[in-house]
């Protein structure tokens, strides 16, 4: 294994995209990359339904998720077993199989088997709104939270192996001012505003919130390319895609982190670095 580990752990295939310039880049800088997945996405509307139907769209999206990780030369890929929740108040949440209806201390006892192995000294998930607010990614939010501290505890799930103290554990999202952007321009063009059933005021992260601001605009290519792996997922609806190309090529540039528990130190101003200060 190499010195230096990332991992990040989300809820449904696709959702690596807020990070997948920071796993290109990392990755070239010799970081060993890792994902993990709490579900199969089998609950997320198709943009193609001759592509997929309702018994097999988990099986296309893992290996939409495949291919996906192949571009971000992702080699590590976990997927814990749950089924995706759907969107709050949909009949999806009471799936007896539903992360959000999942044993809080088994998935955090999964991740931290996959944390005391692959022993990253940096883990990404959501922050607590889960970015826009769908039950699984503020539920994974939750768990990740208690596997990162949990793991580093010998007495906590002794039968997942001793235990791995991770350096950093930090949320990721769009920014603020990203989002106002976009629903802006959208509003602008009389395009139906996808994004009128949010609280654009507490959607993404504030300029003060962010802790590491990634410019991975050198890898706008690839992160366009595992992004059109989701072939299922990919649909002209999407508020991005109704972007002009130079505005799409602008929120595509960075990507936006906010450190939530560091057992290396604090961020410092302007170092723009997952990895600073760990050894």
């Amino acid at each position: 294994m190499s010195t230096k580990r990332l991992l990040g752990v989300f809820a449904h295939p696709d959702d690596e995209g807020l990070i997948s310039g920071a796993l290109l880049k990392y990755q070239e800088l010799g970081v060993e990359t890792g994902l993990v997945y709490a579900t199969r996405g089998e609950v997320g509307e198709s943009s193609d339904p001759i592509l997929t139907a309702p018994n097999n769209l988990g099986e296309i999206r893992e290996e939409e998720m495949r291919e996906a990780a192949r571009v971000l030369n992702v080699q590590h890929l976990w997927f814990l077993g749950y089924r995706d929740s759907g969107m709050p108040d949909t009949p999806a949440n009471q799936h007896p199989q539903a992360l959000i209806n999942a044993n809080a201390a088994e998935v955090i006892g999964k991740i931290v088997k996959i944390i005391r192995e692959f022993q990253p000294q940096v883990i990404v998930t959501f922050d607590e709104s889960g970015g826009y607010g769908h039950p699984d990614h503020i539920a994974i939010y939750k768990y990740t939270i208690g596997a990162f501290h949990a793991a580093a505890d010998n007495d906590l799930y002794p039968e997942m192996g001793p235990g791995y103290s991770a350096c950093k554990l930090y949320y990721t999202s769009y920014s603020r001012r990203q989002v106002l952007m976009m629903s802006e321009w959208i509003q602008d063009q009389a395009f139906d505003n996808v994004f009128k059933n949010l609280d654009l005021e507490h959607s993404g992260f504030d300029d003060n919130q962010i802790s590491v601001l990634l410019d991975v605009e050198d890898w706008q290519q690839e992160k366009k390319r595992s992004w059109d792996m989701h072939r299922s997922e990919v649909d002209s609806v999407l508020p991005i895609i109704r972007l002009p190309r130079e505005l799409q090529r602008k929120w595509r540039s960075s990507e936006y982190f906010q450190l939530a528990t560091s057992r290396v130190g604090n961020d410092n101003m302007g170092e723009n670095d997952l990895f600073a200060h760990v050894p």
